[in-house]
């Protein structure tokens, strides 16, 4: 059905709809009837699907030709035993890409999860009332407000309209807002970008306000027209993520080139051809960590849902890792670092010239201020009970809500004193009008910032009002001014110059929001962990600068500076001082985006918070952009990286802090497989080159591989924070995985498996004459060092001061491992794997060289030796 060549009243009666919106009976049978508000999802992948790609993967490509390799070989030796090793290389390779997609399908519901945790939401009015609903329950037929900054959720029909301008880009291309009117019709066979009384699905209000009517939803809507055109977001790699897979491109190349190397030695040395074919799939196998990528998409995932539990929800996983980076924190004031708890506290008349205390039963005049203020404000405030629900800017409900303890509903002033018409509230301007009809006569109501409202008053009272305004920011109080102004008629074009001019002053409203009580530890924690936090806000500069001295943000020897002082300065003037400016006071949107590109030209990682649309240019330029959970504009929360369920400054430096522990614990677990992956190589390469022998089949690798590494290296990413990460400094934004030498850490550690392996080989050769021998004490050694490597690994700090015991995972999946290794070693097993029975003393022997490695690190934390510590 067409609405846009309808007036209002005729669409309201087609939707069978008025202004007090449907009835819950009514929205009931909508729902049946048209379903979920919600585009078709594009289709996902089958199991089958998932599975056949994970075979993609370079390193596991290499496991299949060595798989191959070793079938042939056993084919051409017809013995039946030598088949076990091919069949158990392809049902690791099978577990694998079973666990690969296992954890895909976990990965997906968490983010489905994520997805409707931050599911945009709609101001819908339903049986006469106004509540905040998801925006997947509206209906046609619903009536809806929406304000800018707000994600249009359905089509709709416009039934009031004051200064609206709608982004339409994603549905006409147009990079310039559209101007939108209620009472206007067009033609039926206008196009999109004409249709001027419609507001569209997926397209968001850029400035103004507005009543309006559901025409469509989900798939009816425009946007459901062309969805399968806009469906084309693919999930990418983080970062670390690509340098791993690189890094798994790299072993490749490695094993391929070790392999070539021993095939020539080999023909050299007169060996048999199978024989070096055995060898060459051991070393292929002994490069490969195969669950590196699994394990590091597993680690992300779980600290993507820690992160969700503090109120941080992560819209982007490369957020993750440069959350570890942060150095500089630009947080807005109100309801980040204070409790967004706005009550108005103090007012002052004009006409009486005196500061009172805002109670339940105020004089005349203060009445006057409080009804004007109202009136002029978009928030309300609903009642449920003994519960009340606080809607809009907490600025303008501190005012609504001391109205009504007044006894001024603002229910019964909007039906007494009705708006007229208006220009919405913007942060350029940093003011708010709209036009009442009050006994018959048409007032203007202004209400904003006091600063920029005392160049447009008349009258010789301002001097003595700046002076209270002045004393109540000295207080830490939000000061708004409101003021007024008779009209005869009602501009043609509503602007700021024509409305906004030759006020009469009424009087000023302070309200208070205290600080947080957890931001002044989390602003401690900021600077102990080498992060700068810095204030900014649209308040002024003498109440933001008393909130931030409080919380320690502001220093002696800091500067506080206002948005109009930034405006003066060039960006060379900027550069050299922003490192002195802790606060930043009256700021614009656009000021924003140059304190963030100040910090960045001096190589620092900004994290910057928004709630509002115009914040949107600012939370991208970012590195970390956080938008606002309760107060945030869904263009803000679209815009951003993390949004923060609480809007509170402490769940930031939580996030910080998580961001620095998963990066930890992926680089210890990177670094664990890859030392033991090295000592594999060392072992298997020097065996054939110093005496032309395999010192481990490629089945006893893989198990070592599957049941030493895998498991534990999952239990060492789910490591709790250290209690010190937030102790050292940021990370720099281009720093390398394998920084401050942890590369050559990760050779040395390497080194010592190898050498620890070929020892204990050469000993087992020699004692039991048997090249079996020498492999059984290379395994039990390599094996069992492997597991304690994994509890090496979990801290900087020795082991007995962290406790030995404390991560209960990893002692879960290290017990597992143990278990399945003697498994092999002393059941019937171990004649498949090519193993054979020792003396006592040799097992002995083996132990306590699996231990070697426990001991080397420990004096390397006690001493600082350069292969154990792990900046």
């Amino acid at each position: 059905m067409i609405f846009h060549d309808k007036d209002a009243k005729s669409v309201l009666e087609l939707l069978n709809t008025d202004k007090n919106g449907l009835k819950t009976a009514q929205v009931k049978e909508l729902q049946e009837k048209y379903g979920e508000n919600k585009l078709k999802e594009k289709k996902k992948k089958n199991t089958f699907q998932r599975f056949l790609e994970q075979f993609k993967d370079v390193m596991i490509l290499i496991l299949i030709a060595a798989a191959i390799i070793s079938f042939v070989v056993a084919c051409i030796e017809g013995d039946p035993q030598e088949f076990f090793e091919p069949i158990l290389i392809l049902a690791i390779v099978i577990i694998n890409a079973i666990m690969g997609v296992m954890q895909e399908s976990k990965a997906e519901k968490a983010l489905d999860a994520l997805k409707s945790l931050s599911a945009p939401h709609a101001r819908v009015i339903r049986d006469g009332v106004e509540s905040v609903i998801d925006a997947k329950e509206l209906v046609p037929g619903d009536i809806i407000k929406v304000e800018a900054g707000d994600f249009i959720p359905a089509d709709c029909r416009l039934i009031e309209s004051t200064s609206l301008k709608s982004e339409e880009s994603a549905l006409t291309g147009e990079s310039v807002p559209s101007e939108k009117h209620a009472s206007i019709t067009v033609k039926d066979n206008a196009p999109l970008g004409d249709r001027q009384n419609m507001i569209f699905s997926g397209c968001s209000i850029t400035y103004g306000t507005a009543l309006a009517v559901v025409t469509a939803t989900g798939m009816d809507t425009e946007m459901g027209k062309i969805a399968n055109l806009l469906d084309s977001e693919e999930e990418g790699q983080t970062p670390l993520q690509k340098k791993l897979a690189s890094l798994g491109k790299y072993l490749g190349i490695v094993a391929l080139t070790c392999c070539a190397i021993i095939f020539i030695v080999g023909l050299t040395s007169g060996m048999d051809v199978l024989e070096i074919f055995m060898t060459a799939v051991s070393l292929a196998v002994s490069a490969i960590p195969e669950g590196l990528p699994a394990i590091v998409t597993i680690v992300l995932s779980i600290g993507v849902q820690r992160m969700v539990k503090k109120n941080a929800i992560i819209r982007r996983l490369p957020a993750v890792e440069t959350l570890g980076s942060a150095s500089i924190i630009c947080s807005d004031k109100t309801g980040t670092l204070t409790q967004n708890r706005m009550t108005l506290v103090k007012a002052y008349t004009a006409k009486k010239g005196l500061l009172e205390d805002i109670t339940e039963n105020n004089d005349d005049e203060v009445k006057k201020l409080l009804a004007f203020g109202t009136l002029c404000s978009d928030g309300s405030v609903v009642f449920e009970g003994d519960k009340e629900q606080h809607i809009g800017d907490p600025t303008e409900t501190s005012i609504v809500y001391a109205a009504y303890k007044n006894g001024l509903k603002k229910e019964d002033l909007n039906a007494k004193y009705p708006r007229i018409s208006g220009i919405p509230f913007d942060s350029d301007r940093k003011l708010m009008s709209t036009i009442n009809e009050i006994d018959s006569k048409k007032v203007v109501i202004v209400k904003g910032a006091f600063d920029v409202l005392i160049e447009r008053t008349l009258g010789d009272d301002i001097k003595k009002a700046k002076a209270v305004c002045d004393e109540m920011s000295a207080n830490a109080l939000r000061v708004l001014a409101v003021c007024y102004k008779y009209i005869d008629e009602i501009p043609e074009s509503l602007t700021s110059e024509n409305l906004e001019n030759g006020l009469t002053f009424l009087g000023l409203v302070g309200m208070i929001d205290p600080p947080r009580p957890e931001a002044k530890e989390a602003v401690r924690i900021c600077r102990k962990a080498g992060i700068k936090p810095v204030m900014i806000t649209g308040d002024h500069v003498v109440t933001a600068s008393a909130i931030a001295r409080e919380l320690g943000i502001l220093l002696d020897g800091d500067m506080s500076i206002t948005g109009s002082e930034l405006d003066k300065m060039t960006d060379a003037e900027l550069d050299n001082v922003v490192e002195k400016i802790s606060v930043y006071a009256r700021v614009s949107p656009e000021n924003k985006i140059r304190i963030v590109k100040a910090w960045q030209r001096r190589d620092q990682v900004v994290s910057m918070t928004g709630d509002g649309v115009n914040d949107a240019p600012a939370l991208k330029a970012a590195d970390i952009g956080c938008a606002m959970g309760i107060t945030g504009t869904d263009v803000a929360k679209g815009a951003a990286d993390i949004t923060l369920t609480d809007d509170n400054f402490a769940t930031i430096v939580d996030a910080v802090r998580e961001g620095r522990g998963i990066y930890s614990n992926i680089k210890k677990v990177v670094g664990f497989l890859l030392g033991t992956n090295i000592g594999e190589i060392i072992v298997v390469f020097l065996a054939m080159m110093l005496w032309h022998v395999t010192p481990l089949l490629s089945m006893q690798l893989l198990w070592i591989n599957l049941v030493t590494d895998s498991l534990p290296a999952i239990a060492l990413g789910m490591e709790a924070v250290e209690n010190d990460v937030m102790e050292k400094s940021p990370k720099p934004k281009k720093e390398g995985l394998f920084a401050h030498g942890y590369g050559v850490r990760i050779i040395l550690q390497g080194i010592m498996f190898g050498a620890l392996a070929l020892i204990a080989y050469k000993i087992g050769e020699v004692s039991t004459g048997s090249l079996s021998g020498g492999q059984t004490m290379a395994f039990i050694t390599l094996s069992l060092s492997q597991v304690i490597q994994a509890f090496n690994m979990r801290s900087d700090h020795s082991l007995f001061k962290i406790g030995f015991f404390s991560n209960k995972k990893l002692n879960i999946s290290a017990l597992v491992s143990i278990l399945l290794v003697l498994l092999v070693i002393f059941t019937p097993a171990k004649i498949i794997f090519g193993l054979i029975t020792l003396d006592l003393k040799l097992y002995l022997i083996a132990f306590g060289m699996a231990i070697v490695p426990l001991v080397v690190m420990e004096l390397g934390k006690l001493f600082g030796f350069i292969f154990s510590k792990n900046k």
